[in-house]
């Protein structure tokens, strides 16, 4: 139970870091123009959390 529960944990942890999502992104070539766009898309999201925080 208590490996079961540790598991859960660290892949919430890897989750919130994003460090699935940079292993992934990392397993091939990007090309520049495919990185600029995802780093807008990234930065866009970014701020409507931002703002949503803000909010209330």
């Amino acid at each position: 139970v208590d490996l079961e529960y540790a598991i859960r944990q660290l892949k919430k942890k890897l989750q919130i870091d994003g460090i699935k999502r940079e292993l992934k992104r990392r397993e091939c070539y990007e090309k520049p123009s495919v990185k600029k766009r995802r780093k807008q898309a990234e930065a866009r999201r970014k701020l409507r959390k931002f703002n949503r925080i803000r909010r209330g």
